[in-house]
Formats: C-alpha cells, structure tokens, sequence
C-alpha cells in the first residue's frame, strides 16, 4: 500500500489511479486516511425473455389458495381423529 499527501495525489492523480490497478493506494487528508482502490465493473446482465417456466407458474393468490386447501385436508386427517 502506499500513502500520499492529499497534495500530491492532486497534481498526479493519472498516475495514483494507474497505480491503483495494482495495488492499494491511501490518500492521506489531515487526519483522515482514504483508501484507492480499483475494482472491477460489473457485467450487464442480458435481460431474459419469459419461458415456459414462467407461463406455468401460478399466482399469489392461486399458491395461498392451494396451500389452505392443503393444510385443511392434513387437519382433518391427522388433528381431527
């Protein structure tokens, strides 16, 4: 890591940020100390067209209906003895 005036980075900053692809490099302002650091962008993610999974799948709505169904048969079989 290196560390520099806040004065120096102004008058190279090219250079500060080239060597921040490296490696770390802290700008020091006063009594603060801030870190340069270089990180890579992240890749676009492709918008994906709707599949067959999705025009299968059910609703909210649909899904809460069916559960209760579900749980009222496991009720009556099981609790209701």
């Amino acid at each position: 890591m290196q560390v520099v005036s806040s004065k120096e980075f102004a008058t190279h900053q090219d250079k500060y940020f080239d060597l921040a692809l490296s490696e770390e490099v802290a700008i020091k302002r006063g009594k603060n100390l801030f870190h340069l650091t270089y990180r890579q962008p992240y890749p676009e993610q492709p918008i994906l067209e709707p599949d067959d999974d999705f025009r299968r799948a059910i609703s909210g709505e649909e899904f809460k209906r069916r559960a209760l169904l579900m749980v009222e048969d496991l009720d009556k079989k099981y609790a209701k003895k």
